[in-house]
């Protein structure tokens, strides 16, 4: 399959992933989306890791895993943000009984 149709999918998927974390309100779906672009972020790397491994195959047989490394760490950063915003958006809930972010701007004072 061409890789222009993992760029338009994963480009797709991040524009997705920017709508939802600019136009709504509740917590748990902008967490939703900002993993949506991680996705989006990780599946274009996995794709032009494989590009660049068919490319390269001959000569150098570890061509191409940097990319897939890259996911791999990033699938480990996305586990730790999911434990954390998890933890943060139950105690907002447990405090105000409300998801709602605009409320958050309201512990600034």
């Amino acid at each position: 399959m061409p890789i222009n149709y993992y760029i338009f999918l994963s480009v797709a998927l991040f524009c997705i992933g920017v709508a939802g974390v600019l136009t709504r309100r509740n917590a748990i779906i902008v967490f939703m989306c900002i993993e949506l672009m991680l996705n989006a972020v990780n599946l274009l790397l996995v794709a032009f890791s494989k590009m660049h491994h068919l490319a390269l195959a001959a000569t150098d047989p570890n061509a191409g895993i940097n990319g897939q490394l890259f996911v791999f760490f990033i699938m480990v950063v996305a586990a730790a943000e999911v434990s954390v915003g998890l933890a943060i958006i139950a105690m907002l809930y447990r405090n105000t009984h409300s998801v709602d972010i605009n409320f958050l701007n309201r512990l600034k004072h």
